[in-house]
C-alpha cells in the first residue's frame, strides 16, 4: 500500500535478461586513530612509553599506504616522537631544524655507524629514523644529503624479526617499530622498559595471519585508477605565449588510502599567478568533509584558516573571472589539474614543468623546490601565498623563468 492507502504497483519491471543490481557492499567502519578497519584495530594493545630521546620518523609516501606498516604504530606508542611523510625534506623547516640541533643522530647503517649500546656519555636528544623498504629508505637518504652529516647509529638485532607478514631482504632486517624499540632500549640501558610497545605490533601480525588464513580463492588485486587525461604543452609554446601563461599550485584535504572517510581528495587551497602581468589569485576553500588528520600541519597553514575558508563554488567563480579565454596552465605535475577537474572546472591546455625540467636536467628533479637548486639558484624565492603552497608556487615561477629564458 502507498501512503494514502492505494495498492502499490510494486517495483518497476526489469528488461528481459537483466538481473537486479546488487546492493552496495557495507561500509567498513574504520578506527580514526590507527586508520585500520575496526576488526583489525590494534589501538587497545598500544602501550605508550615516555622516552628521553625524541624519535623523528621520516616515512616514504608509498610506505604510508601500506596497511601493515609500523611507523604510525611507533609514533602512537611514543609521546616524544614525530612522524613526517615525504622523500625530500631539504625545505622542511621542522626536519631541518631537528637535524641542525646538537645531539641529533641518524639510525641508518653505513661506514662509521656506532652501536647505540656502546655509546658513552649522554644519549642523543633526537634520533632520525627512515621508514620504508630499503630502496625507498636509500632514496630518502640520497635526496637529503644533510642527513649524511649526522652521526650514524646501527645495530645487529639479537633475535629475528617477528615481522612474519612481510619479507625482509636479510635476517638482520627488522620493522621500524622493532628498530625504534631496540634503539631506545639500548640508549637508556633498559630494553625491558620498551618491550611492551611491541604488544600492538604482535597483535597486528597475528590479526593479519588470521585474516590470510580465512581467505579463499584468488588474492584480491587493487584496481588501477585510470590515468587522468593530460595535455602537455612544450616549453617553446610557453616561450611564444608569455601573456597566456598562468602558473598554479593547489592543495587538498586528503585522507590516506583505507581511512575512515571515503572519497577522493578535495580542493582546499588554490594559488595562481600570471607571470606576464604579476596578477595573483588566492583562494582558501572550506573542506566539504572532515579535515584529514594532520592536513593543516602538512600544508603548513592554521587549521582555523582552512575551516573558515570560502565555499568552493564562490572560489571557482572568482577563479573563472581571473582567467582569460586563451590562458594555458603550467604546474608541477598534473595534481592541481585533477583537483580542479574533480570540482567541475573546465579543462585547459597544460604545460608540465616537471617533465620539462626532467628533460633539461636528464634526471628526475624531485620536488619543485629541489628543482630550483638543481637549475642553479641556491636560495628559494619569497613565498607567494600561505604555507607550503605559497613557497612552492614561488619556486614554480622560478623554474618557469629559467626554462623559458632565451638561450644566450
Amino acid at each position: 500500500m502507498d501512503p494514502i492507502g492505494r495498492p502499490s504497483a510494486g517495483p518497476p519491471a526489469l528488461p528481459a535478461g537483466r538481473r537486479p543490481e546488487a546492493p552496495p557492499p557495507p561500509h567498513r567502519e574504520r578506527c580514526l586513530r590507527c586508520l585500520r578497519p575496526r576488526r583489525a584495530c590494534w589501538c587497545p594493545h598500544l602501550h605508550p612509553v615516555e622516552s628521553a630521546t625524541r624519535a623523528c620518523i621520516l616515512q616514504h609516501p608509498r610506505e604510508r599506504k601500506t596497511a601493515i606498516g609500523t611507523a604510525r604504530m611507533a609514533h602512537l606508542s611514543l609521546p616524544n616522537s614525530e612522524l613526517h611523510q615525504g622523500v625530500s625534506f631539504v625545505d622542511h623547516p621542522r626536519v631541518r631544524a631537528l637535524a641542525a640541533e646538537p645531539g641529533t643522530a641518524l639510525l641508518f647503517p653505513g661506514e662509521g655507524a656506532a652501536d647505540p649500546a656502546a655509546l658513552r656519555g649522554p644519549p642523543p636528544r633526537t634520533v632520525i629514523v627512515v621508514d620504508g623498504t630499503w630502496p625507498q629508505a636509500r632514496k630518502v637518504i640520497r635526496e637529503n644529503p644533510f642527513l649524511l652529516d649526522l652521526p650514524r647509529l646501527a645495530f645487529t638485532p639479537e633475535r629475528p624479526s617477528n615481522y612474519r607478514i612481510r619479507t625482509e631482504p636479510t635476517a638482520q632486517c627488522v620493522s621500524t617499530i622493532e628498530a625504534v624499540v631496540h634503539l631506545l632500549g639500548a640508549l637508556e640501558g633498559a630494553p625491558e622498559r620498551y618491550a611492551p610497545i611491541l604488544r600492538a605490533f604482535d597483535r597486528m601480525v597475528d590479526l593479519q595471519i588470521d585474516e590470510q588464513a580465512r581467505r579463499s580463492g584468488p588474492q584480491r588485486r587493487k584496481e588501477r585508477r585510470p590515468r587522468r587525461p593530460r595535455v602537455d604543452v612544450t616549453v617553446a609554446a610557453l616561450r611564444g605565449r608569455p601573456g597566456d601563461v598562468v602558473a598554479l599550485y593547489a592543495e587538498s584535504n586528503a585522507w590516506s588510502t583505507g581511512s575512515a572517510v571515503e572519497g577522493d581528495s578535495e580542493l582546499v587551497l588554490l594559488l595562481a599567478v600570471r607571470p606576464g602581468t604579476g596578477e595573483r589569485f588566492e583562494a582558501v576553500i572550506a573542506p566539504r568533509r572532515p579535515l584529514g588528520p594532520g592536513v593543516a600541519t602538512h600544508l603548513e597553514v592554521p587549521e582555523a584558516l582552512l575551516l573558515g575558508g570560502e565555499p568552493v563554488a564562490e572560489a571557482l567563480a572568482r577563479f573563472a573571472a581571473f582567467l582569460r579565454p586563451t590562458d594555458l596552465y603550467c604546474g608541477w605535475g598534473p595534481y592541481a589539474l585533477g583537483l580542479l577537474a574533480a570540482e567541475g572546472a573546465p579543462a585547459r591546455e597544460f604545460a608540465d614543468l616537471r617533465l620539462a625540467c626532467a628533460r633539461v636536467l636528464r634526471r628526475r628533479p624531485g620536488g619543485v623546490e629541489q628543482a630550483v637548486r638543481l637549475l642553479g639558484r641556491t636560495e628559494l624565492p619569497e613565498p607567494l601565498g600561505p604555507g607550503r603552497a605559497g613557497r612552492r608556487l614561488a619556486a614554480l615561477l622560478e623554474v618557469l623563468g629559467r626554462l623559458t629564458a632565451e638561450p644566450a
